[in-house]
């Protein structure tokens, strides 16, 4: 079980626990997308799905919205994310989260990597009954921090890409409601670019049509790698 200080349109204060953490992999809606994304991680040795969407459970404790996380070495990087947090008092509420993740360890055990890194939330949320009716207009994107430079975009991209709540819903719980203490990471936006890991990254969800956004911004300490 893991408890997050957070906040609900920016006034209410609420503690959120998750009991279970579920991180959905490979789960843009365009089929032809989602094959071409697999054949260039399968260039770099990243093992082929055996299914997608799918769905990684991972262990709640990686949850945090501090603004630092430490990994092992320079070889891991955060992509933005939507999260899903059914509350038991609050309903299903949305959030802005990073699935950071080790790419070293991904190139031989996608599901192992997932594990291996902590996994950056805001603390601020929506409340998804307000945001589903214009759902696939939400824009999701990130900035790659550098030591020596200003942020540089690093993702961009419409929920309009990804599958649809209802249906990741579905697929990863087996109901047309996740349970109560559960979490969801809802998918990433391609790379602008080259995949690289950054000395930090900041994340937003941005609401073109109530003019809102949530934001997160977390810094990478990268620990020596020991051989």
């Amino acid at each position: 079980m893991k408890t997050l200080e957070c906040r609900i349109d920016g006034g209410v204060d609420i503690e959120v626990l998750v009991s279970r953490l579920v991180i959905a992999g490979w789960a843009g809606r365009d089929a032809h997308d989602v094959e071409h994304h697999i054949r260039e991680l399968e260039a770099l040795g990243v093992k082929r799905p055996a299914s997608v969407p799918t769905f990684y459970i991972v262990s709640p404790a990686l949850l945090t919205t501090d603004g630092a996380i430490h990994v092992v070495g320079s070889h891991s990087s955060g992509e933005v994310e939507v999260v899903l947090i059914q509350s038991a008092s609050d309903g299903l509420l949305v959030g802005i989260g990073s699935d950071h993740t080790d790419r070293r360890v991904e190139s031989y055990d996608v599901a192992v990597s997932k594990q291996m890194c902590a996994k950056p939330v805001g603390a601020a949320l929506w409340r998804y009954a307000d945001v589903a009716p214009h759902w696939d207009s939400l824009v999701a994107r990130s900035w790659r921090i550098e030591s020596d430079a200003a942020p540089a975009l690093y993702q961009e991209g419409t929920l309009a890409r990804l599958l649809h709540p209802d249906e990741l819903i579905k697929r990863g719980f087996g109901a047309a409601a996740m349970p109560p203490g559960s979490a969801m990471f809802c998918g990433t936006q391609a790379v602008l670019g080259k995949l690289g890991a950054g000395a930090g990254y900041e994340l937003e969800l941005h609401d073109p049509v109530l003019g809102r956004s949530l934001r997160h911004r977390y810094m990478v300490d990268a620990l020596a790698h020991v051989e």
